[in-house]
This record gives C-alpha cells, sequence and structure tokens, in this order.
C-alpha cells in the first residue's frame, strides 16, 4: 500500500516543483520590464545633491533674422553716358572694366546734325555782324539826314532779331555738348567738323558698354554706364513678417559666401517706405565702402539683423543634453526619478538659450548637472543590458 502512495506522492511533486519554479521567476521579469525604459533614470540622493533643479525662465530676447541679399552699385555714383545727337559711332575708346576719369573721350561719333547746327550758328553770326554794321551806317545817314528815324530803329530791330538767334543757336550747340571754347573757335575760325566725342561725365569704371563701331545711335540711347565702385549697397528684400523692426540707423552683420573672411558690420541706411505688393517684401540697404575693389556687384550675400525685442521662455546651456544630434532636457517626474526630454531650441543668447517646444514653464528640470545624471542613464543602461 505504501509503495503505490509514495509513487503518487513524487508525480505530483514532479508536477508542481517545476510549477512553483516558474511563479518564483516573474516577479524578477517583471521588475526588468520596469527599468528597460532608456529616456529614464533613478537618481541617488548623493547624486542628486550634486545637481541643481529649477524651472524656465520668461525673458525678453531678441532673436536674429537673417534674409538673403546682394551687393548693388550705389545709384548716386552712377552715370548713363550717351550722344545728344543723332550719329554714326567711328571710334571706341574705352571697353568694360576700364577705369575712366570725369571729362575723358570713350568713344567719337560723326554727325549731320552737329553740323548743320554750326552752319546755322555761324550763318547767324555773319548775319548779325552785317546788321550791326548796316545799323551804324544808318545811325551816321540819320545825323546827316538822310534817312529817317523809321529806316535806323528797323536796322536795330535787325539787329536785336540777329543777336537773338545767335544766343539761341549757341544754346543748342551746348546742349550738343560743345563747350564754350569749343563755340568761340568755330566763331572764330568758321571751321565746321561733324565728329563729336562722347565725354564721361563722372570717373569711375566702365560696368557697361551698349555702342560698337558703324551703330548708330539716338540721343535717348546710352552708350556707356559708368560707375564709382568706391562704394555699393548691400541690398535686401526683407519678408514682411519680419520687415516690423527695420529702421534705419538699425545695426546690421552682413556676409558674402564669395568672401567668407569678410564679415562685414554697419548700419541700415535705407527702409523702403512701402511694401511691394508683389512679392509682399520691404527693401532694405547697407552703404559698403570699398576702396580696394574687394567687393563686386551682383554678389550674393546675407544680411542678419536683431528683431524687436519678444517674451521668450529660455534655459541655462548647461541644461541641455545632446543625443542622437538632438537637444534634450532632464524633467523630473518624481522626487529622485527623471525623465530625458526631447526639445527644440531657438538661438542662444549669452549663457541661455530660447525653448520653443518640448517643455512647459511649469516643468522642474535640471539646470545644471544634466551631463552626470546623462552618464548615470547610460551606465543604468549598460548594466541593464548585462
Amino acid at each position: 500500500m505504501r509503495k503505490p502512495f509514495l509513487t503518487c506522492t513524487l508525480a505530483l511533486l514532479s508536477t508542481v516543483v517545476p510549477g512553483f519554479l516558474g511563479c518564483k521567476s516573474s516577479p524578477q521579469q517583471a521588475a526588468g520590464g520596469a527599468a528597460s525604459d532608456p529616456l529614464r533614470v533613478q537618481v541617488p540622493n548623493d547624486l542628486l545633491q550634486s545637481i541643481r533643479l529649477g524651472k524656465p525662465e520668461w525673458q525678453e530676447v531678441m532673436t536674429e533674422q537673417r534674409v538673403a541679399a546682394r551687393l548693388q552699385t550705389d545709384a548716386s555714383r552712377m552715370a548713363r553716358i550717351g550722344s545728344p545727337v543723332e550719329g554714326r559711332i567711328t571710334r571706341v575708346l574705352v571697353f568694360e572694366g576700364e577705369r575712366v576719369r570725369q571729362g575723358q573721350i570713350l568713344a567719337m561719333l560723326h554727325s549731320n546734325a552737329l553740323s548743320d547746327t554750326q552752319f546755322a550758328f555761324v550763318k547767324a553770326v555773319s548775319e548779325e555782324k552785317l546788321a550791326r554794321q548796316a545799323a551804324d551806317r544808318a545811325k551816321q545817314l540819320v545825323q546827316s539826314d538822310v534817312i529817317g528815324a523809321a529806316e535806323l530803329q528797323k536796322r536795330e530791330a535787325e539787329v536785336l532779331q540777329s543777336t537773338t538767334e545767335v544766343a539761341a543757336l549757341r544754346a543748342q550747340l551746348h546742349g550738343l555738348g560743345m563747350s564754350e571754347s569749343a563755340i568761340e573757335s568755330l566763331e572764330n575760325t568758321r571751321r565746321l567738323t561733324s565728329d563729336y566725342p562722347i565725354i564721361a561725365s563722372i570717373s569711375g569704371t566702365v560696368i557697361e558698354r551698349k555702342v560698337t563701331v558703324g551703330q548708330v545711335v539716338q540721343p535717348a540711347d546710352p552708350a556707356f554706364m559708368v560707375a564709382d565702385l568706391s562704394n555699393l549697397w548691400f541690398a535686401a528684400d526683407v519678408p514682411e513678417p519680419q520687415a516690423g523692426s527695420l529702421e534705419v540707423g538699425k545695426d546690421v552683420i552682413a556676409t558674402i559666401p564669395a568672401l567668407p573672411a569678410e564679415e562685414v558690420k554697419g548700419r541700415l541706411s535705407f527702409v523702403s517706405p512701402i511694401v511691394n505688393p508683389e512679392t509682399r517684401t520691404v527693401q532694405a540697404r547697407m552703404d559698403l565702402p570699398n576702396p580696394k575693389g574687394l567687393f563686386k556687384p551682383d554678389m550674393l550675400a546675407s544680411m542678419t539683423f536683431e528683431s524687436r525685442p519678444e517674451k521668450g521662455m529660455t534655459i541655462p546651456t548647461t541644461a541641455v543634453v545632446r543625443e542622437d544630434n538632438k537637444d534634450h532636457v532632464f524633467v523630473q517626474t518624481s522626487p529622485n526619478q527623471f525623465l530625458l526630454r526631447q526639445v527644440e531650441l531657438g538661438p542662444e543668447m549669452a549663457d541661455r538659450q530660447v525653448v520653443l517646444r518640448g517643455i512647459a514653464a511649469e516643468d522642474t528640470i535640471v539646470l545644471d548637472g544634466a551631463f552626470h545624471l546623462n552618464n548615470k542613464r547610460k551606465q543604468d543602461q549598460i548594466k541593464g543590458g548585462e
């Protein structure tokens, strides 16, 4: 009777013991699952005393705004140079990139209109001379009672008319570009010329040439563009939402990709009073001294300026943990437990950074000592993986 009972007891134990052992291991597995969150860290009291906790702070922040810009020729130092008379280009004396001085001849043209006006001027001068001589003789004849006073008045009227015509043609020659000395020479020598010089009105660099030999030009046609490049403009079209803080005198930092070592600091010299209705932008510019010619028109650039002060939530830079190319902070979830939370940061100001999103103003975060806390979190991960 005892042998069958022993056999049954052993059989029962063989089924109960493994079950009992299995139930004993499940609490360990549950504990391991709770500690598997890689973003949480349990902090012992000694480490907790070495970190500083606090909340984000609201302060006045100045955000930097960066807009695309370009270098432009200073419009106040440019000149469109052409011919005031119609003619055919016979010689071109300067080309793009050459420096010229004020009064230098840039090209020569042949103009029939110039010679026609010169001929009319010479003829008017001769008629004026004859009219004066006739008036002088009339005065003598009046004194001798040979002619009446009416005839003298007629001759004097002819003098006045011829003098007015000479003055008008002289002004016309001035308008055609002839100097006073050249007009006096024409008056004395009676030598006509159809050659007309196109002369630089300012000193600078030829940035554009629009004529070639044999080309017929009209008075409205520009022949050359000359610019003084010793001063340029940084110009930018600032989007309307960012243009509210723009004003003349505002500090600006400009950079040029082609010249990375050249950072230019200055102030806005112009802010457009209107918004471009097509692009919804406001034009702004800054003067750029260029005495050495290092900077060139149409270079691409960027302009950076500060916006108006705004309220922003900030945290110290010591609170930021850089992990996987992203920014994080440790948020306290219980007295000894912290959670690593991803945040999006804005511009940096001194030793603080603006928080755009990720935490709230009421969150308690690690302000100082986040580096040590992150090392503890990584150590826990390593131990948990063994």
